[in-house]
């Protein structure tokens, strides 16, 4: 077996549909997306050989800002110098829904679409206002972000917009940052945003055996798994 990074969810998903890989990592809602014939696969339609293994860790919308910024709620980025996400990453569609549930477009900011792991530089350098971030936490990217010159705040991602967001997209939820996981931080409190579930996903045209033999090798050495990534930590 052998892993490799990729650009993202949308690339995750294809590769698996396609054959190039057996398995990969998927925000749950580009699997849900995926399979429903929704988002980028409107026009290629529902893709029913996508198949889930077992769901993963929880993702959180991370809304990371300068202090400098003036930002203190999702409104507030109107005009200001914001990274959404990579052309291919499930972040770039959430930082889309997220704005559109405040009543904004990408037209109303400064928009940079890189990785996320090159946003935490970027805001440092002052080159970047704020940077949108989907990950399992704790997150060293975001351990760099707050821990820098530039002192920043994570924004809460909440509100009246952001429920009725919820009512309509059904593999959001609420989740919570811990304000512990960044000490050097602005925040006082522990942060309330949404999320999504990382979720392992294959094809039903992989073989069953090899996926039950994936899946039991998992389980069956849970806690070295749990030690692969800090956010494997809340996994019970």
């Amino acid at each position: 077996a052998t892993v490799e990074s990729t650009s993202g969810s949308v690339f995750n998903v294809n590769a698996v549909l396609n054959g190039d890989l057996e398995f990969g990592v998927v925000q749950s809602d580009r699997q849900y997306q995926a399979y429903n014939g929704l988002a980028e696969w409107s026009e290629s339609g529902k893709q029913t050989d996508l198949r889930s293994a077992f769901s993963v860790h929880p993702e959180s919308i991370t809304l990371i800002v300068s202090e400098k910024s003036g930002i203190r709620e999702i409104k507030d980025l109107k005009g200001k110098r914001i990274n959404l996400g990579n052309p291919g990453s499930g972040q770039l569609q959430n930082s889309k829904d997220v704005l559109e549930a405040a009543g904004l477009t990408e037209r109303d900011l400064s928009a940079e679409y890189v990785k996320a792991v090159e946003a935490p530089g970027l805001l440092q350098d002052e080159r970047l206002d704020a940077f949108f971030y989907t990950v399992g936490h704790p997150n060293g990217n975001i351990k760099e972000a707050t821990s820098g010159r530039i002192k920043v705040s994570i924004v809460p991602i909440k509100g009246q917009g952001i429920d009725e967001m919820l009512k309509r997209y059904p593999y959001y939820a609420k989740s919570i940052i811990p304000r512990s996981f960044y000490p050097y931080a602005l925040n006082t409190e522990d942060i309330e945003t949404i999320g999504v579930k990382a979720t392992f996903v294959t094809s039903k045209k992989v073989d069953e055996d090899i996926v039950y033999a994936i899946t039991k090798e998992v389980f069956e050495n849970f806690e070295d798994f749990k030690s692969l990534h800090p956010a494997y930590q809340v996994l019970t």
